[in-house]
């Protein structure tokens, strides 16, 4: 499956660059936009992930591995050659380490930015909360005023409604979501619930590395343990929550191009 994509950068380094879950290719189009100016050897690939945005929805039974093979079509179709650098927030991490246990030829390095390679637990979860209230709100609104008003009463914090209505598009009889939700919310189950420790751990893997958000609890002390004695090391950046790469761009930034 090809999926809606954008490119920054015409270098001849190719990275993809992964959202999370419930987000777009263009939650990261700030870091690919300084990444691609600090170091221009880069070409940067920026899809929606597999049922987000406006990429097609999942098949039933779709996996983190589906959506890894999706990513591959894509950069593939989009004329990325040979093995790529994977840079993955939270969700896109997930789908980095499932395309190198999958798909092994075309991942050259992996980055990860806020997650861990274990099953997520529900109550850890944000964007299962967020995908609870998400299934709650109607198909449709009037317009985006009075769908933000439903998602802020049902609970959400306004940064998270504002985000979530990036998802929104506009037709004749006013605003509704442009994507499946329940198509998403099937396949939150099963990404969260993969074990890729063994894409970690095994032997002969590509590079690893990982950042963390100092008050996120995405990657525990036990998690960053766990991933050093397997090689892969990890960064903390102190005042970052889950979304490193609006809390802590410079500090993200900088332990990129210090690869």
């Amino acid at each position: 499956m090809v999926l809606e994509s954008f490119q920054v950068g015409t270098g001849d380094v190719p990275t993809v660059l992964l959202h999370g879950f419930l987000g777009t290719g263009r939650n990261l189009r700030s870091l690919a936009t300084a990444w691609s100016a600090a170091d221009p050897s880069r070409r940067f690939l920026l899809p929606d992930l597999t049922g987000h945005g406006a990429s097609p929805i999942p098949a039933p039974g779709a996996d983190l591995f589906t959506v890894a093979r999706d990513v591959v079509d894509t950069a593939r179709a989009q004329g990325f050659t040979g093995a790529l650098d994977w840079v993955g927030h939270s969700l896109g991490g997930r789908v980095s380490l499932a395309a190198s246990l999958h798909v092994p030829e075309a991942v050259s390095r992996v980055a990860l930015l806020d997650i861990a390679p274990g099953p997520v637990p529900y109550d850890l979860s944000e964007s299962g909360m967020v995908l609870g209230i998400l299934l709650q709100a109607p198909a449709r609104a009037e317009n985006r005023k009075a769908m933000r008003a439903t998602l802020t009463d049902k609970g959400l914090s306004d940064g998270l409604a504002d985000w979530l209505l990036m998802n929104l598009v506009s037709d004749d009889q006013g605003v509704r979501w442009r994507f499946d939700r329940q198509a998403l919310a099937d396949l939150h189950s099963r990404v969260n619930g993969t074990d890729l420790w063994e894409a970690v751990e095994r032997p002969g893997r590509p590079p690893m590395r990982c950042i963390r958000g100092g008050r996120s609890r995405y990657v525990s002390d036990a998690d960053v343990a766990r991933l050093e004695a397997a090689g892969c090391p990890v960064a903390t950046i102190p005042g970052a929550g889950h979304f490193v790469h609006v809390d802590g761009a410079r500090q993200l930034l900088e332990w990129l191009l210090a690869a």
